[in-house]
């Protein structure tokens, strides 16, 4: 693993094309930059290792999660909210071969050289765009054709028109108001609409459940509804008025992601494995990968130990002393005092940082997509600080041959 930065006369071209060819609308975060300078080099052995380790993980979970769905005692120890887990019952319909399976595991290189997985972004994982058409502009701009990246786009893609056989309409559910959340949507939705789908964006809200089935309520598009593409996290949804929302949980639609989605998303999770190998299902995988985890039993952080919110997204309100600024550090120990549930403990690692040509130190986390249990590209973030937050750039992965 290495990065190769982008010449200073090209970067400017590449931001460009970022933004205008690859839905990169606002490549900043407040005044920051988040488009990273540099390409991510992955060797075949490093490529062929994570694959092999993210596959892994991938079964486990997906045997976790309809063990846990059948389970409602078992998934009571995750903390699921309290509507999501009345809607546990109306999950039993869940058909895994009529769903779209989509998860993204997020990897750390370490200082023991080891893989590190922090968590896996089960419900809602973003970076879409990034991951699919970043990498081919990168490689030209840095003139390395030669090396190779995973198109996520086209995976996705192949895995909607097994299901759908390239006919009917697929709804893309997002928060409107954002418009980071609809550059995501709208790539994904543009490459659909090449294989011939006819394409509607909406928020969570604009569907309608009847009989179990979806239908869009939109004006000029009042219609029914052969895909629901899910960017709306299910915690946020259920605070959604009216309560169409509770029709997700029931439908016999097809989806990406189904709710079922919600109890790997829970950073909880370790805390339901005992009863997991008890019912025969190993997390031999997860429990290699990821640091140990614990109840927030005491509020004194012990060396090496940082907190973690419970449904905490891009790094937010995890108490890495170093990586966190101004007043944040002291805010986060209150409201773990204040709302203990809502964190857990877990054990910090060290990671491992690569050297840039500018002399400085890197931390670089990198996501692995699987579509349906298969790998399906990477989507990848640095940062100066060792914590991967809304301030960390995006950074294309190429692959050596």
């Amino acid at each position: 693993m290495k990065l190769i930065k982008i010449p200073e006369d090209k970067y400017y071209e590449y931001k460009i094309q970022a933004m205008f060819d690859c839905y990169k609308w606002d490549p900043q975060f407040c005044d920051t930059n988040t488009l990273s300078r540099y390409v991510l080099i992955l060797t075949k052995k490093e490529n062929e290792e994570i694959i092999k380790l993210t596959e892994s993980l991938d079964r486990e979970t997906r045997l976790a999660e309809e063990y846990l769905n059948k389970n409602i005692n078992v998934a009571k120890k995750l903390a699921l909210p309290r509507k999501i887990l009345e809607q546990i019952p109306n999950m039993q319909s869940y058909d895994k071969s009529q769903n779209i399976r989509l998860m993204r595991y997020d990897f750390h290189p370490s200082t023991d050289n080891n893989w590190v997985v922090t968590e896996v972004n089960s419900d809602c994982p973003g970076g879409f765009a990034e991951s699919s058409l970043l990498p081919n502009i990168a490689r030209k701009i840095i003139d390395m054709t030669e090396l190779e990246y995973n198109s996520f786009g086209e995976k996705m893609v192949e895995a909607i028109n097994k299901k759908l056989n390239k006919k009917g309409t697929i709804m893309m559910v997002h928060c409107t108001c954002f418009s980071d959340d609809r550059q995501v949507m709208q790539y994904m939705g543009d490459r659909l609409e090449k294989e011939g789908y006819k394409i509607i964006y909406g928020a969570a809200d604009h569907i309608k459940f009847k009989e179990n089935k979806a239908y869009c309520i939109l004006d000029n598009n009042q219609m029914s509804i052969d895909l629901i593409f899910r960017f709306t996290p299910l915690e946020w949804l259920i605070q959604m008025k009216p309560r169409r929302w509770d029709g997700y949980f029931s439908s016999i639609t097809k989806s990406c992601n189904h709710p079922i989605s919600i109890y790997a998303q829970s950073k909880r999770f370790p805390f339901v494995w005992k009863d997991l190998e008890k019912a025969g299902i190993s997390m031999k995988t997860w429990k290699k990968l990821l640091p140990e985890t614990f109840e927030v039993k005491n509020f004194s952080l012990d060396e090496g130990f940082i907190y973690k919110p419970v449904y905490g997204r891009v790094g937010e309100k995890i108490s890495i002393k170093e990586a966190c600024k101004e007043d944040e550090y002291e805010k986060i120990l209150k409201d773990v005092k204040k709302h203990p549930k809502q964190y857990l403990l877990q054990k910090k690692f060290q990671s491992k940082p690569l050297i840039g040509e500018d002399g400085k130190e890197y931390h670089i986390c990198l996501g692995s997509y699987t579509i349906e249990g298969e790998h399906a590209g990477y989507y990848a973030r640095m940062s100066i600080y060792p914590r991967i937050d809304s301030y960390a750039e995006d950074i294309p992965v190429l692959i050596e041959k």
